[in-house]
């Protein structure tokens, strides 16, 4: 079915209330539910899951420092939407069909409420993982204002229960964003990008099986691919909407939430994007680009100028990103090359917004001061069942833990792509920093393990030099993060946010240990 695009309007999703509000805390409840949403006015009404019956789920407010409880309510069927591989970890027969967890993304949480992937409940908390510990999740935001998103994490089936539809926006504010004088209000807007596929009678597509060399006879018919890339743009739920602007500044707060596709954006007006933030909040400066590319789980907030554009003018925002980023297919100038359309009309009232030349303080890690830097590769091998895996180390998710940082240490990763594609790469608890890329000999890396780097370190763009939590990690480069872990200890997850990958099996555990006593004498 050929849908037309920015025939819908933008929708803007909405911001729910707390049940309860007090000078301690603020406590949600927030249900996953299946309902009827249509993503086109051509296309008939689609079975999806989301947060409060909405698609993305309801934006979340909260003011840095304000503590936030909410209790995540699964009232899903028994049933599954989409096909579920039985031969992945913990998705076996015995296993229930349909499972969830919550993970608050780029969230400095406590483990158990982190959403960790074997910490998933059914409706009514009737079966519950082994690492399940609480049913009300504590937020404390004690972190920098950000543009953060929540999304499932249930073991083996993130990439089908995300694509189904849960996933939505939480935004931290606080008083000095405000006083930036930003575009506010109605003029700033949430911008979530999905890619879906759509059957002839409306329902979503996911692919049930995938072509293998040599399959084995007991080949599973329902089987994990490598990725999957849809064919329509959904912005905001809506499949290529227009959003009619004022001649005026807006602010967008953009989350890729798609499975496995990247986007490099930019506007056909020929104009640039002004970025200021990213992952973790607010960039040092402002910083302007002719294109911006944004991996699967980050976030980028930019503020674009329609002052000087006439009446009447139609701007698209584009795409030109080949799956999964420049080396799958190419996106199709008429479908996948397509986001969304802006719409200029005339002025309602004067903007007195800025964007100030100087926003935020962010005070550089030295490396000097990192007790450990560690390896992390970026692996492809075989399974079982002769499909390709994804593994970080040459590790599979529950081959036992092997990263244990200290509390309130210092440690730079080195993350190794020796590869062909580009993968982004998420630290759970945490934000860091990128400290460079890394050009290195692929084929002597291969063949014999050893590291020798071809060229000088590249530093990371302007728009990468804030608060980050998800990286690309670019093939033939090591891409270098640097991080403090803590506030807390116990046990997070790292891993590609390709859904895919992450479920199979792209994904490892580490835990945050405590300082060991320096005091012997007084601490027996």
């Amino acid at each position: 079915m050929v849908l037309k695009p920015f025939l819908d309007q933008l929708p803007i999703p909405k911001v729910i209330r707390p049940k309860e509000r007090n000078k301690n805390y603020n406590y949600y409840e927030i249900r996953m539910k299946e309902f009827f949403h249509q993503f086109h006015s051509r296309l008939p009404s689609t079975k999806v899951w989301g947060y409060e019956e909405q698609l993305p789920g309801p934006i979340i407010e909260v003011e840095e420092g304000e503590c936030t409880n909410i209790q995540w309510i699964n009232n899903l069927p028994d049933k599954h939407l989409l096909p579920i591989d039985r031969t992945l970890h913990s998705c076996g027969e015995h296993m229930p069909e349909v499972r969830t967890v919550v993970h608050l993304h780029g969230a400095e949480v406590e483990p158990d409420s982190d959403g960790y992937p074997d910490a998933w409940f059914t409706e009514d908390f009737k079966k519950v993982g082994p690492c399940f510990a609480r049913k009300v999740y504590t937020y404390p935001n004690n972190q920098r204002p950000a543009t953060l998103w929540y999304h499932d994490h249930a073991i083996g089936i993130t990439r089908l229960n995300v694509y189904a539809g849960l996933a939505g926006m939480y935004i931290i504010r606080n008083e000095q964003e405000r006083a930036l004088n930003l575009p506010s209000g109605i003029y700033e807007i949430p911008l979530i990008i999905q890619d879906k596929t759509f059957n002839s009678d409306g329902s979503l597509f996911y692919p049930t099986t995938v072509n293998v060399p040599n399959p084995p006879p007991d080949f599973p018919d329902v089987s994990i691919t490598p990725g999957f890339a849809g064919d329509t743009i959904i912005v905001n739920g809506k499949a290529w909407p227009y959003l009619d602007v004022e001649q005026r500044k807006y602010r967008f707060r953009i989350l890729n939430a798609s499975n496995e596709r990247f986007y490099r954006m930019k506007l056909s007006s020929g104009q640039q994007f002004i970025q200021i933030g990213s992952d973790g909040g607010l960039l040092q400066k402002p910083v302007h680009l002719d294109e911006i590319i944004i991996a699967p789980a980050e976030r980028v907030d930019v503020v674009i100028d329609f002052t000087k554009q006439r009446i009447g003018a139609n701007i698209v925002i584009t795409n030109t990103a080949k799956t999964p980023f420049d080396f799958g297919a190419e996106p199709d100038p008429a479908t996948t090359g397509l986001i969304m359309q802006f719409r200029v009309v005339p002025r309602t009232s004067e903007d007195t917004s800025v964007v100030p030349q100087f926003l935020s303080t962010i005070k550089r890690f030295n490396e000097h001061d990192a007790s450990k830097t560690r390896d992390i590769t970026l692996d492809v091998a075989r399974d079982s069942y002769n499909r390709l895996l994804f593994l970080l180390n040459n590790h599979e998710f529950m081959d036992g833990i092997t990263e244990n940082p200290v509390v309130d240490d210092i440690e730079i990763w080195r993350i190794i792509n020796q590869g062909i594609a580009s993968h982004p790469f998420h630290i759970h608890q945490i934000q860091f920093q990128i400290l460079d890329r890394i050009p290195f000999d692929v084929a002597a890396f291969n063949l014999t393990g050893q590291l020798r780097f071809i060229d000088e370190p590249e530093l990371p763009p302007a728009n990468e030099r804030g608060w980050k939590d998800t990286v690309q990690a670019i093939p033939g480069f090591i891409t270098r993060v640097i991080m403090r872990f803590g506030p807390f200890t116990g046990r997070y997850v790292y891993h590609c946010h390709i859904l895919e990958h992450e479920d199979h099996d792209m994904m490892r555990p580490f835990e945050v240990i405590p300082r060991k006593c320096s005091c012997p004498n007084y601490c027996k």
